[in-house]
């Protein structure tokens, strides 16, 4: 046992650690003063504890296990996807959470992202590295990942969704696909988004009418604030437009710690998760932004070393799939507070506030660990 963990990355153990601090300032920063997120501070410290006892608890089970019961772990999520769906209240225009005793609450989207790593990673690794057939490989991913990905939307919940894609794309960008496949694939994404925003606009009002109807306007404001931020209305390019204000307030070195408290910021939604990059910029300004993204860097840097020293593809799937996953949220979630992107519930990992996406963040970064810990066995077995 001791053996494994002296296996597990110190580099990214110390990134992990300065997250935790960065975290646990800004949650107190952006929940301070508001008696409805008492404690939020001290519970972001008693989350980190309770990953940092999952990651290296995962680092002790080889990453195999889990590749062999991928189909296991499928079922599971798909049937959680289906229960939440069909037992779950409605939160913020989707029906995504379990609500647990404590107050606390559960999201399967965010466990699927794990187990849909494991399980393209798996139907990829059968091939060793041969070039990935249209038939009999590529069509069995994209089923595999169509059932989750159309379970997601309909909840609806946007941001996994697309998260689930970015994550297959990235897999297979290392897989071996033949380079006609990936014009083809871009060729069909490309012209599928300008369709979508020609359909979209030509029938605006259409649209927006209906989802009105059935009081499901939540992602129409989203989609139409960042498509069409000069005709939207305030309600919908309200929080991207604060968001900025308060991002671009902060200058090279921001206001100060608990010196953000704007007129700007106080009126974002969730400043301590989805918006807490808005607390970053306007604290501690562009230098700020600077560390933490240097942050990811590091900790993304480590993790594609080990990919590249894996002896078994698979490993090195799951390992891409995880650093696909992050790449994408953090350009995602930053760049809807800076208009880059559409708003979505996507949080800022490592860094916003929520118990479910932290311990799942320390899962994926435990299997991390995992497949690193376990090479050497893998060497002598082959």
């Amino acid at each position: 046992m001791f053996t494994k963990l002296k296996k597990v990355d110190l580099g990214m153990l110390i990134i992990l650690l300065a997250f935790m601090v960065v975290s646990t300032l800004l949650v107190h920063s952006a929940t301070y003063g508001n008696p409805d997120y008492a404690s939020y501070d001290v519970k972001t410290v008693i989350f980190y504890g309770l990953g940092f006892f999952v990651a290296l608890t995962a680092t002790l089970f080889d990453y195999r296990l889990f590749l062999k019961a991928w189909m296991f772990l499928y079922g599971i999520g798909i049937v959680l996807l289906i229960v939440v769906y069909f037992t779950a209240e409605e939160i913020n225009g989707a029906k995504s959470w379990f609500e647990l005793p404590g107050g606390l609450q559960f999201q399967p989207a965010e466990m699927v992202k794990i187990i849909l790593i494991i399980t393209v990673a798996y139907l990829m690794g059968r091939r060793q590295g041969d070039t990935l057939r249209v038939g009999q490989d590529l069509l069995v991913v994209a089923f595999f990942s169509f059932i989750p990905f159309a379970l997601v939307m309909i909840q609806p919940d946007l941001g996994n969704a697309i998260i689930y894609l970015v994550i297959v794309l990235g897999m297979l960008w290392i897989g071996n696909v033949k380079y006609t496949h990936v014009l083809l694939g871009l060729a069909i994404t490309i012209g599928g988004l300008m369709l979508f925003i020609l359909m979209f606009n030509t029938y605006n009002k259409e649209i927006h009418d209906y989802l009105q109807e059935h009081e499901k306007t939540h992602w129409y404001e989203r989609i139409n604030g960042f498509i069409n931020p000069e005709t939207a209305s305030d309600k919908e390019v309200y929080q991207a437009q604060k968001a900025k204000i308060a991002i671009g307030s902060g200058g090279l070195t921001g206001d100060g710690y608990m010196q953000g408290e704007s007129k700007n910021r106080k009126f974002i939604p969730y400043p301590y998760s989805d918006a807490i990059f808005v607390v970053i910029g306007e604290e501690f300004g562009f230098q700020g932004a600077a560390v933490v993204l240097m942050l990811y860097f590091l900790l993304i840097y480590r993790m594609i070393i080990i990919a590249f020293q894996c002896y078994d593809l698979k490993g090195s799937f799951i390992i891409i799939g995880i650093v696909s996953m992050y790449v994408f949220q953090v350009f995602q979630n930053i760049g809807m507070m800076i208009g880059l992107m559409p708003i979505t519930g996507i949080t800022l990992p490592f860094i916003s506030y929520g118990g479910t996406s932290l311990l799942l963040n320390m899962l994926c970064i435990g299997l991390v660990f995992s497949v690193k810990a376990h090479q050497e066995k893998y060497e002598m077995a082959t």
